[in-house]
């Protein structure tokens, strides 16, 4: 049998290890760098191009509320060298629901020399690619008020509340703008 001194001093060293252990591992956990984020944003901007700007302009800025920021200028050479057009000039409108850097950008944009085809938008399983656009609101009511006020009205039922296993006390109203495409308004009503 070991004498109670050794057993208390070996209980001691063993502590002390398992705290120097402890205290290195949280040291190296927290010294650690954190990698950069592989991302510079955490919102997505996308482009809507439209057939008639100044209506669509109308719609997010007055029927939603969107603010219009600073349009910029895309030239044939970077339209071209980018792909993003057939070495076409084009402005781009950005929209945002708030003023602050971190809004998501929609970009309106229209091309009267060479107006794109219609996407049938009459669901949003009718087409491939992007369907609608989901914007969160405070007041479903007040937003609805706004958007009648421009002579835009939900379609279907809208505003319907959100199945059970979501959010209580929560509406799904859809509205188009002028191109027909798809825009989802989500919030409660006051």
């Amino acid at each position: 049998m070991k004498n109670s001194s050794f057993v208390n001093r070996e209980l001691i060293c063993t502590t002390l290890i398992v705290l120097a252990v402890s205290g290195l591992a949280a040291w190296a956990a927290n010294s650690k760098t954190v990698p950069d984020a592989e991302f510079a944003k955490s919102t997505v901007d996308f482009g809507i191009v439209v057939s008639d700007l100044d209506k669509s302009l109308n719609f997010y800025k007055n029927a939603l509320g969107l603010k219009e920021r600073e349009p910029f200028e895309v030239t044939p050479a970077m339209g071209g060298d980018s792909g993003l057009s057939d070495n076409l000039a084009f402005k781009v409108y950005p929209l945002v629901l708030e003023n602050d850097s971190t809004a998501t950008n929609v970009k309106l944009m229209q091309f009267k020399d060479a107006p794109g085809k219609k996407v049938d938008n009459s669901f949003i399983h009718s087409s491939l690619g992007v369907s609608y656009l989901t914007i969160y609101v405070k007041d479903t009511t007040a937003a609805l008020e706004r958007a009648k006020a421009y002579g835009v009205k939900p379609i279907a039922k809208g505003p319907i509340a959100l199945p059970e296993g979501f959010p209580k006390g929560i509406y799904l109203t859809l509205l188009r703008d002028p191109d027909g495409n798809l825009i989802e308004l989500v919030g409660p009503k006051k």
